[in-house]
């Protein structure tokens, strides 16, 4: 079991987030990298979702909601909103910006934030935007809603760079789904809501369950009486080591380096996000050494 950490996201209008990926314990899961985890938060009281224009290198975001609604604009010209139960996924390769905004209408704001590392070959890869609405697949007391990859018969048409698996699992009360999947995969279970014993390991919000290459079946069991409902991650093991810093995910320092200039320059290797109501996120000043690798655990 891996427990998250908060963690304030988004500049001097920051909202806490809980993060479960990178952690001391854990930097991926297949290709997955970076899990944020937020609300249920009352944006009367908040203030909601304002992330203003920010950069991103050498990977892929994944952007799903519970509840509430997010404006999204990005440097390909892409103004698209982010609602319940629909996939919206960005690559930016090698270089995009975006804001993300919570809606007006927006009450109750709820929802993942995913990053997806780009193995070498494809990390300077063109910006793109991708959206897909899943439909609801029924197995035995659960709802599932394959966003990426495939699961219980319903493949994404999403296109990823290494094989992955990204799915909202739904349990009802008191529930066992036993889901087969792919053992060349580990696999990672966010719980969101009610507690979730995985692999018969015991699961409460926030927690991120972990399950190593080899297994075929996964079992979840909702030990409440209420509704359970979890995020369920998986990838073949990403062998290529990173470098996370920031926004951007490179091989080396000097990458992180070259990425944050380019982005204080304003260099088109990030284009402009047009329609956001005030300025750009400068980037942190880098840190008094050199950024190093991060390794598989």
């Amino acid at each position: 079991m891996l427990p998250a950490r908060d963690v304030p996201l988004g500049g001097p209008r920051a909202m806490t987030v809980r993060r479960t990926l990178p952690q001391r314990g854990r930097h991926l899961i297949g290709a997955w990298c970076f899990a944020d985890h937020y609300g249920p938060d009352d944006v009367a009281r908040t203030g909601g979702m304002d992330v203003a224009p920010h950069p991103h290198t050498g990977l892929q975001t994944v952007s799903w909601l519970f509840s509430g609604e997010i404006e999204h604009r990005d440097s390909l010209g892409t103004h698209a909103l982010v609602r319940p139960g629909e996939l919206n996924l960005m690559t930016g390769g090698h270089g995009i910006a975006h804001s993300e905004v919570s809606t007006p209408r927006t009450t109750v704001l709820h929802g993942v934030q995913l990053w997806v590392a780009l193995p070498g070959r494809h990390r300077d890869t063109a910006r793109d935007f991708q959206h897909h609405v899943p439909g609801p697949v029924r197995i035995d007391g659960a709802v599932i809603r394959v966003f990426l990859g495939r699961l219980a018969g319903d493949v994404s048409p999403v296109r990823t760079f290494t094989p992955l698996l990204g799915a909202e699992i739904t349990l009802e009360p008191h529930a066992t789904v036993t889901l087969a999947v792919d053992t060349a995969f580990e696999h990672g279970l966010l719980v969101d809501r009610g507690d979730v014993r995985l692999a018969g390991t015991p699961l409460r919000p926030a927690e991120l369950g972990y399950v190593p290459p080899g297994t075929g079946a996964l079992t979840l069991v909702n030990e409440s009486g209420a509704p359970a409902r979890a995020i369920l991650l998986g990838g073949t093991p990403f062998d290529e080591e990173i470098v996370m810093w920031w926004n951007f995910i490179g091989r080396t320092h000097d990458d992180i380096v070259e990425a944050r200039a380019a982005w204080e320059a304003a260099s088109e290797r990030f284009g402009t996000v047009e329609g956001y109501p005030g300025s750009r996120l400068p980037a942190p000043a880098l840190p008094h050494a050199t950024i190093r690798p991060r390794r598989r655990r």
